[in-house]
């Protein structure tokens, strides 16, 4: 059994938004409020970043075209006592997957959790 902290991409379609920055704090908004209900507060919510195919700078992942943004978030979770790594993926993908209903997850990042990082998370009984 091992503990692990996972990292999932999900892109936020948010509509009637202005700028970037509109889009983010409503991504951001509409991801709190959906695992706040799930009683998920534990996963930790990011904006993603993308870099620039040109020159390599990176940037926030928020792009508005036609009052309709588009946001690449990334949400950390916990997961304790899973079996394997792929374990841990299923777990992950179907915790936040239950709040965020018809929302693409895909795998950023799993890594084995270190003694500074443990506390608030998923445990497994079984």
């Amino acid at each position: 059994m091992g503990d692990y902290v996972v990292v999932l991409e999900a892109p936020i379609i948010v509509r009637d938004v202005e700028t970037s920055e509109d889009a983010i704090n409503v991504a951001v908004s509409k991801v709190a409020k959906a695992l706040n209900k799930e009683k998920l507060d534990f996963v930790r919510v990011e904006i993603g970043y993308s870099q620039c195919p040109v020159c390599g700078a990176h940037f926030e992942s928020a792009f508005v075209i036609g009052s309709v943004g588009l946001v690449g978030m990334y949400l950390t979770i916990k997961v304790y006592n899973a079996q394997t790594i792929e374990h841990a993926e299923r777990i992950a993908k179907a915790v936040i997957g239950k709040a965020l209903k018809k929302v693409p997850l895909k795998v950023y990042e799993i890594r084995e959790l270190t003694e500074e990082e443990e506390g608030n998370g998923l445990e497994l009984d079984g």
